[in-house]
């Protein structure tokens, strides 16, 4: 028989009250005994205390706290320093309702408030300081994925301006080179054969000296580069070091997403060796490249909701899908894919009609 057992058994009490003493009191002293032992506080009523705050899950220890409050001082109406977990939860909520309301009204045309909500938020900050010290919300993701190309709002705050690209001549050889290289690229693969010569003819040329500093990471971004000759360098600063992280090669573009995101270079860019290269200008490329992603989107995203296995997207997930996607035109009789090539596209039939043919065994194909 157990030291505390034999000591209990010796008590005038009725034998519930013997196992309550057991079973549910002598646990939680054998751990405040350990508790003050090990800690030797100069109060031992107000570390009582502060363990039993930390430790609350029982009636048994609020009953406790109590008593140790009025053994130590301490007014039984005092606020307790700790959030309970219901508490921390509500603040959390009521955190996250306030953040959901300040994206809403910014994205608003009229997202600015007026003055007497301003003063009313100033008011309940000021009241909101009364209350005890709130954990700090978890922190936000801040992984990038590239986002869709998403064109400018216009309306009658931002009215859409008449735009006369600028126009910088070229030989037919040149502008057939840039012609075969926007072709491939996804950000000009959905432009339209005017489209595609407006910004081929505003493009303007530059030449660069080895070492000369093309883009600077950091600064505003007005202009994005097509690489016609030389290796350039992007470099970015890491641990305060500038480090190589990708080698250029003609053909090659750079500086598009401070355009397409409006955001400040995420790169510097260095000549290694003497470079030419064409530059586009911000304005021509948010009315053409971006427009036509636009109307992009506008057209594939209605006809991606009649496709089954898209069907229970949701008309973002559509809108990125579409923007990853680019048209392709077959004539009569000729192969989409070949039996037995390596596959690194998937195809949507958009319009016409397709035969599928398969050989088996090394005999013809059959359809």
């Amino acid at each position: 028989m157990s030291s505390a057992r034999a000591a209990v058994e010796n008590l005038s009490f009725s034998e519930e009250r013997k196992e309550f003493i057991l079973n549910v009191l002598d646990p939680v002293l054998q751990k405040v005994v350990a508790e003050v032992i090990a800690k030797k506080p100069e109060q031992p009523t107000e570390h009582h205390l502060n363990i039993c705050d930390l430790a609350r899950t029982c009636a048994t220890l609020d009953f406790m706290i109590d008593m140790l409050r009025k053994l130590s001082g301490v007014p039984e109406t005092a606020p307790s320093t700790h959030l309970s977990l219901q508490q921390t939860n509500d603040v959390l909520k009521k955190k996250l309702m306030q953040m959901q309301s300040f994206l809403q009204d910014a994205a608003s045309p009229g997202g600015a408030k007026p003055a007497d909500e301003e003063e009313d938020d100033e008011q309940e900050e000021e009241e909101d300081d009364d209350e005890p010290d709130e954990p700090p919300p978890p922190p936000v993701n801040m992984s990038r994925q590239r986002a869709s190309v998403s064109a400018e709002a216009y309306g009658s705050w931002n009215q859409k301006k008449p735009f006369d690209p600028p126009k910088y001549p070229k030989t037919e050889e040149q502008a057939e080179r840039l012609r075969s290289i926007l072709s491939r690229s996804f950000m000009f693969s959905a432009l339209s054969p005017k489209d595609q010569a407006i910004v081929v003819l505003a493009m303007k040329e530059a030449s660069f000296q080895p070492g000369e500093r093309i883009i600077q990471e950091g600064d505003d971004g007005d202009f994005l580069c097509l690489i016609e000759a030389g290796n350039p360098e992007c470099k970015k600063l890491i641990n305060g070091e500038e480090k190589v992280v990708k080698k250029c090669a003609p053909g090659d573009v750079f500086g598009e997403l401070a355009l397409l995101y409006n955001a400040r270079r995420a790169a510097s860019v260095d000549a290694t060796d003497q470079c030419v290269a064409w530059q586009l200008d911000r304005e021509t490329f948010n009315y053409i490249v971006k427009d036509a992603a636009s109307k992009q989107t506008g057209l594939h995203v209605p006809f991606l909701e009649k496709v089954g296995i898209f069907s229970l997207l949701d008309d973002y997930e559509r809108s990125q899908l579409s923007d990853a996607m680019k048209s392709e035109t077959y004539a009569k009789d000729e192969f989409v894919i070949r039996q037995g090539e390596e596959g690194h596209s998937f195809y949507v039939v958009e319009e016409g009609s397709l035969m599928v043919l398969k050989a088996d065994d090394g005999s013809d194909p059959k359809e």
